[in-house]
């Protein structure tokens, strides 16, 4: 039997139990992959009712979550209460909520588990308390770490319509534009290209790069930048083999026709990859932590605490990212 999937708890007072039911109840229906919760299986229960939900909860080992997974959502506890009630978080959300990521990075790297998939956090709630990371990007990649040194951390936004990149992520415009660079739009795009062949099953991935201005500006009367940082990066791919086009006006990149040319768009900055698939494919998107040495996936939305335990939650983007976490854990091994 193959080894479940991870998944966090996310921020307790947001959706992420109340999407975490609906996928279990969904579970025979859509042939999910086996899964088990870090998290409280007291709190968990009170959301069950409060939802209405009918569902049985184990609170089993990581080794047992597969076995009880037909009959039971199975619960891996943390050891960390989370009392908060939904929409409001309170002084114990942001200690379940980073508990429930670092065990799930170390259920997998000691063979418990296949694959990480996180569901939201509360960012906020997390600086109060503490959390100096921009996201769990960046955290999976500390955790990640080896001999001191973290790996880069890529995000990737993917669905069946299109697959993106940014190469700066979650920075101001103002400092985007510092950071870019040719070498940082090489070594993403590298990371890029390795795991698409390895966890994705693309001999020959595709990319298009995106241009950084206006129509990727029309050789330098827009701005020298498209001239001077991203094309020649395009060429340092192309040397390397890669099957790549760029700069390209980002303005024209993801019309349907255009999407069929390439596996994956690698974009310059935050907003001009994720408008596009955000509008393409908002309730099936999940998001992909490249370049990490174990696979991490997750619902391509935030904890919604307004909605939180009001039974409007969809959890189409969880449901995607558990099965996205799969097929790339069977495609690794």
């Amino acid at each position: 039997m193959a080894q479940p999937l991870a998944l966090t708890s996310g921020e307790p007072a947001g959706i992420g139990p109340d999407i975490t039911l609906a996928a279990w109840l969904r579970r025979r229906e859509l042939d999910l992959p086996p899964f088990y919760l870090l998290g409280d299986r007291a709190a968990l229960a009170e959301r069950a009712k409060a939802l209405g939900l009918a569902v049985e909860l184990a609170e089993v080992s990581a080794e047992e979550a597969s076995a009880a997974f037909a009959r039971a959502l199975p619960v891996v506890a943390t050891g960390k209460a989370a009392t908060a009630r939904p929409g409001q978080p309170d002084g114990t959300s942001a200690d379940a909520a980073l508990a429930s990521i670092r065990q799930a990075v170390a259920d997998v790297a000691a063979g418990k588990a296949s694959a990480v998939v996180t569901n939201p956090i509360a960012k906020n709630v997390l600086y109060r308390a503490g959390f100096r990371h921009p996201g769990h990007t960046e955290f999976l990649a500390e955790l990640a770490a080896s001999g001191g040194r973290a790996p880069q951390p890529v995000m990737m936004l993917w669905s069946p319509a299109l697959a993106v990149v940014p190469v700066t992520i979650h920075v101001s415009v103002r400092e985007a534009l510092a950071q870019l660079t040719t070498d940082l739009i090489v070594s993403t795009a590298r990371i890029v290209v390795a795991d698409m062949k390895a966890r994705f099953g693309l001999a020959a991935p595709r990319l298009a790069i995106a241009g950084l201005n206006p129509h990727a500006g029309e050789d330098g009367t827009l701005g020298m930048e498209d001239v001077e940082i991203v094309a020649p990066a395009v060429e340092i791919l192309r040397r390397d083999g890669i099957a790549v086009r760029g700069p390209l006006p980002a303005d024209t990149m993801f019309h349907a026709a255009a999407r069929k040319t390439y596996d994956c768009a690698i974009c310059m900055y935050h907003d001009q990859a994720l408008i596009p698939i955000k509008t393409v494919a908002f309730e099936n998107a999940v998001n992909v932590t490249l370049g990490l040495p174990f696979i991490r996936t997750s619902p391509d939305h935030g904890t919604a605490f307004d909605i939180a335990g009001t039974g409007k939650a969809n959890p189409s983007s969880l449901i995607a990212a558990l099965r996205l976490a799969a097929r790339m854990a069977a495609a690794s091994s």
